[in-house]
């Protein structure tokens, strides 16, 4: 055998063996109101996962807590939009993890544009989200949930998350750069965090440790406008709102993150 061919045997064994992921038996509901998608979701847990033991499936809430009664089990694969309703599959695990905090609670979702109702779902706490696209559900993330893994997701949903990190830490570094390019310490920052909430100078000379009194703060208002107004404009007499969206502008405030100091 030639070695590119015995590498690509070797390779057809590794994506193999994948699936031979030792797992104990287990019992699962299905929650999915969907009959095609159920039969799709149950073809692949009797084909890939035969430790999982289907020990009933449901499309309503009602349905779902009338198998609970019956027996829990030790998975639960919850779709999120039961009845057109994406809240009752986030209240069905809440409910869940905090009568049953042993059973595991893993999210098999078609909602794959929702971000927020994701949010939801691991506020309510979910052990893992898959979304019923790309690889679909796999015997390792099953595996994982049933290790005692948290927060196990695929591949589309992993892509997402990794996708908003980045952007998060670049905008944290872009702040930084532009409060020391444009010399702004923490008074100023804390200046202009409080215009941009609407504050007064007289409100904001009361904050507690702000040294400054109404007077000092126009005249940091003045400097702020030369420093970020570095053309010659600062000198026009810039106002709070041109300041604050200015500031905005250059990253200085967060937008997502303006909040009051304690007065």
């Amino acid at each position: 055998m030639t070695r590119p061919a015995a590498e690509h045997q070797q390779n057809i064994i590794n994506d193999k063996n994948q699936y031979h992921i030792d797992m104990k038996d287990f019992n699962i509901i299905i929650v999915e109101d969907v009959p095609l998608e159920l039969k799709g979701t149950i073809g692949i847990i009797k084909n890939d996962i035969p430790e999982a033991h289907i020990i009933g499936t449901a499309d309503t809430e009602q349905s779902y807590f009338k198998l609970m009664k019956e027996q829990l089990p030790d998975l639960v694969l919850l779709d999120l939009g039961l009845g057109g309703s994406t809240t009752v599959g986030i209240e069905i695990c809440r409910h869940t993890k905090e009568a049953h905090p042993q059973v595991k609670v893993l999210i098999f979702t078609g909602e794959i544009l929702n971000e927020k109702l994701w949010g939801d779902a691991l506020d309510a706490g979910c052990d893992g989200i898959i979304l019923k696209t790309g690889e679909l559900l796999t015997r390792g993330d099953v595996s994982s949930v049933m290790e005692g893994k948290r927060l196990v997701f695929n591949q589309p949903i992993l892509e997402k998350i990794v996708e908003r990190f980045k952007q998060s830490v670049n905008k944290d570094l872009m702040r930084q750069e532009a409060l020391i390019n444009y010399e702004i310490d923490e008074y100023d920052e804390r200046f202009l965090r409080h215009l941009a909430l609407g504050y007064t100078k007289e409100q904001i000379t009361n904050l507690r440790g702000m040294p400054f009194g109404v007077k000092s703060l126009e005249k940091r208002q003045n400097e702020l406008g030369q420093k970020l107004f570095p053309d010659g404009k600062g000198s026009m007499g810039i106002n709070a709102t041109r300041l604050v969206v200015r500031a905005l502008e250059l990253r200085i405030l967060d937008i997502d993150n303006l909040y009051s100091d304690d007065e």
